[in-house]
């Protein structure tokens, strides 16, 4: 892999899945039990509380669900610029800070905002990250979604220790750190941290994301 594509090198998707973990441990333990970013959850929550009739509880997840949506249409209308569609290296530093922005917001006035709107601004800054951030050692990538990381990791392991493929031993290695980083680098630290920061615990994605922005802007082009 070239030095250029360091945004696909898997330390770099670590720090992603760290982020992705994160904002969705804080929204969930924070602002209603809800998830920034897994919308898998939010829309089954959505459907056994409309089945349960309990409406005023299903429009948190609607609400999540809206903002998951436009912030993918806002960063598709960034992606499909004539200026950056074809400079990802600035393209990408433009949208981590976009989401860092959204945190830090989100980190100032955290006691202020409704739960409501607290989450649909994080829902947006997950967005941002899954729809630029899409490939891994040169497969497909996700920060967010682990059921078909699970899929991978289960086959990748039968493959390399009953046929000993080596493809399949990197693969394994990989789709093992995003996995572990999403729940014990992401998820695990943000519970550790809310006791003794409380809404102030978004900071911890914010500073991984400047780490991952400067990552790409001290890259060589």
């Amino acid at each position: 892999m070239t030095k250029s594509n360091i945004a696909e090198r898997p330390a770099f998707g670590a720090i992603l899945t760290m982020v992705a973990g994160s904002i969705d441990a804080y929204t969930f333990m924070l602002h209603g039990e809800v998830f920034a970013g897994l919308q898998t959850g939010n829309l089954i929550l959505l459907g056994l509380n409309l089945g349960r009739g309990q409406f005023a509880i299903s429009l948190r997840y609607a609400l999540s669900l809206l903002a998951f949506f436009v912030g993918t249409i806002l960063i598709r209308l960034l992606q499909r610029s004539h200026q950056l569609r074809d400079n990802d290296k600035r393209r990408r530093q433009m949208i981590l800070a976009y989401e860092f922005s959204l945190l830090i917001i989100v980190a100032f006035l955290g006691k202020y905002l409704p739960n409501l709107l607290a989450t649909s601004i994080l829902s947006i800054a997950a967005a941002a990250e899954l729809q630029e951030f899409r490939k891994l050692a040169g497969g497909p990538f996700t920060p967010l979604m682990m059921t078909g990381n699970l899929r991978t990791l289960a086959e990748t392991s039968f493959d390399s220790i009953v046929y000993h493929e080596a493809a399949a031993k990197s693969k394994f290695k990989t789709t093992a750190l995003i996995m572990i980083t999403f729940a014990l680098g992401g998820a695990s630290i943000v519970a550790i941290l809310i006791p003794i920061a409380g809404t102030w615990t978004i900071l911890f994605p914010a500073v991984l994301l400047a780490i991952a922005w400067s990552l790409i802007y001290f890259n060589a082009d």
